[in-house]
């Protein structure tokens, strides 16, 4: 395994699979070349222990066809484990082949013999479509995070309009008070009334 950084321009961090010894170090070493930072892999295994040590690149090509574990299953794990974006490069360009790859969530496909002008475009798209699915995934947690936190502060105006038998706005605002007294955002005060409410009613 190994790994090669352009010290002089900050650029994508791509993780290359592919069985073969030759095809992996030219497209390596043209990959390096045209701005990328590279990281080699022999096999699905060697990808495995790379991203086991924590490392993160930002889109994995990989090699179909490969002995012991082939592309197609790493691109699973890839896609259901690890949650990186990936591109399928191999021999065959049937039907079928292309359609597994598909299916398994490949950004891209790309039939060898390819050469390095061939395969930044791809990259590229790649990486920008990843980029977008990234922030529409992040979008959806901060939406789901913010939902969850209205939610939390409507259970905890409900619980202090029973405990002080107040209207709904009345409650709000005392819950807003206590948060400015305490210089605490408005959540933790609210998440603070839900535990405690649930603590002295066993919830």
């Amino acid at each position: 395994m190994s790994k090669s950084v352009n010290q002089s321009t900050p650029s994508s961090h791509l993780l290359l699979v592919d069985d073969d010894r030759l095809i992996l170090a030219t497209l390596a070493s043209g990959l390096r070349h045209a701005g990328y930072q590279v990281s080699t892999a022999e096999s699905a295994d060697d990808a495995e222990a790379f991203l086991a040590n924590g490392a993160r690149p930002d889109l994995a090509i990989l090699d179909v066809q490969m002995p012991g574990t082939d592309g197609l299953t790493l691109a699973q794990r890839l896609r259901d484990f690890e949650h990186l974006p990936f591109v399928m490069l191999s021999a065959y360009s049937d039907a079928p082949s292309v359609e597994k790859a598909t299916q398994s969530g490949a950004q891209a496909y790309m039939v060898k013999p390819i050469d390095v002008a061939q395969m930044v475009p791809t990259i590229a798209a790649a990486l920008l479509r990843a980029q977008e699915i990234h922030a529409l995934h992040t979008l959806a947690e901060q939406l789901r995070s913010a939902l969850d936190v209205e939610r939390e502060i409507s259970v905890a105006v409900g619980i202090t309009m029973v405990q002080y038998r107040l209207g709904r706005q009345a409650a709000f605002d005392m819950l807003r008070a206590a948060a400015r007294t305490q210089r605490r955002k408005l959540a933790e005060v609210a998440k603070g009334v839900v535990q405690a409410h649930a603590g002295l009613h066993g919830g």
